[in-house]
């Protein structure tokens, strides 16, 4: 009976081996935090490169003209290439771009009328022209072009409710249109 008794009080006094069992409960932890690190910085990487090719998009859509082309192209047009151009430099996959359908309050409003403005989709990103940027109408309103579209993404954060979890990252951008 003293034998066992002795054992057990070297054994629980004993040292030896606790840092691998430390360890072995802390690394896998640390590991997941570097991991969410990484993850949550491509996120954020990704999302601002989507907004800022929508800047751009709101840019190119206010001026409808083609330095490089002899024609004439529309807003939506020359939004389009804008941000295809953008996501391209930043080698993001233009085909992944999906329409904003849902909108966070307020929704575009036309800029005369205060009804929803007018959009057109080209290649999935939403032009919506003649919007009202200010909170007066008419005459002494400030009118704009908003462009607006979706990015994908997928975090792969194993063991986590986000494992393989897409996301979809909103771009949406405002630019007041100025008197030529």
């Amino acid at each position: 009976m003293n034998f066992a008794r002795n054992t057990l009080r070297r054994l629980a006094g004993e040292t030896r081996g606790a840092e691998i069992a430390e360890a072995a409960a802390v690394l896998p932890i640390m590991f997941m935090m570097i991991l969410g690190i990484f993850w949550f910085g491509q996120a954020f990487s990704i999302y601002g490169t989507i907004t800022r090719a929508a800047q751009d998009g709101a840019r190119a859509a206010v001026a409808p003209y083609c330095m490089t082309c002899s024609t004439l192209n529309t807003p939506s047009v020359n939004a389009f290439n804008a941000v295809l151009s953008a996501l391209t430099a930043a080698h993001l996959d233009s085909g992944q771009i999906i329409a904003l359908n849902k909108w966070t309050p307020p929704a575009p409003v036309d800029c005369t009328t205060g009804s929803a403005a007018a959009y057109t989709d080209t290649g999935n990103v939403r032009v919506h022209t003649h919007v009202k940027l200010s909170q007066t109408f008419g005459t002494g309103a400030v009118c704009g072009v908003s462009v607006s579209f979706a990015y994908p993404y997928g975090f792969f954060l194993p063991f986590t409710s986000l494992n393989k979890q897409n996301i979809q990252l909103q771009a949406v951008a405002q630019v007041r249109m100025e008197a030529q």
